[in-house]
């Protein structure tokens, strides 16, 4: 499947064929995929837990005022990000670049980021969005659907993955095979309206 058909046939699917598995090989190829998904500084915010207990399942579909794709689904991934990613031995981050880069972000990440806690909530945000496109656009061009979801406790879903305390929960996607097909799109804006040249 090419791009242009994974973003044009990608919708958000709530009903997944139960009895479908993905092998540990698809979710590796899925999750590799996920990890080229660029963010600010290339920090990597992103961390994903993969929820395979079924008990765990259950309470977050639970969390999720009984949304069943959470327990239907083949993949259930929470995205989670670093808060303080930023400061975590940086220079890893770019250890395969030249001296003189190193020697230029370093700092840069480190001035960007001190005291500067909207900005490293914001960062982790965009970078959580911008990998479960990836995802999604992946999942598709693999022949699996996928759901992403806010529609859950955060509070609660922490503590069941024991979340650390300086990470925020961003989302949960869900992966897997549909057993209904989505609704036709229910009422997209036209380009015109969303699309601007040089201001409002």
């Amino acid at each position: 499947m090419d791009i242009k058909e994974a973003i044009t046939n990608r919708r958000s699917v709530k009903h997944y064929n139960t009895e479908h598995e993905m092998s540990e090989a698809e979710i590796e190829e899925l999750m590799q995929h996920a990890i080229l998904s660029p963010t600010a500084f290339n920090i990597q915010h992103w961390r994903f837990v993969q929820v395979q207990d079924k008990e765990k399942r259950q309470l977050i579909e639970d969390a999720s005022w009984g949304q069943k794709q959470v327990t239907e689904a083949s993949l259930l991934l929470i995205l989670c990000a670093d808060l303080n990613a930023w400061e975590k031995t940086p220079e890893r981050y770019w250890r395969n670049a030249p001296t003189e880069v190193q020697g230029f972000l370093l700092p840069a990440i480190e001035n960007y980021y001190t005291n500067h806690h909207q900005a490293q909530r914001d960062e982790c945000l965009r970078s959580s969005s911008i990998a479960a496109m990836n995802i999604m656009l992946m999942a598709k061009g693999m022949g699996y659907d996928s759901c992403p979801m806010d529609g859950f406790d955060f509070d609660q879903v922490a503590k069941i993955i024991k979340l650390p305390h300086d990470h925020i929960i961003t989302m949960m996607i869900t992966v897997g095979k549909s057993r209904e097909d989505a609704r036709p799109r229910p009422g997209q804006l036209p380009l015109k309206e969303v699309f601007l040249t040089d201001s409002f």
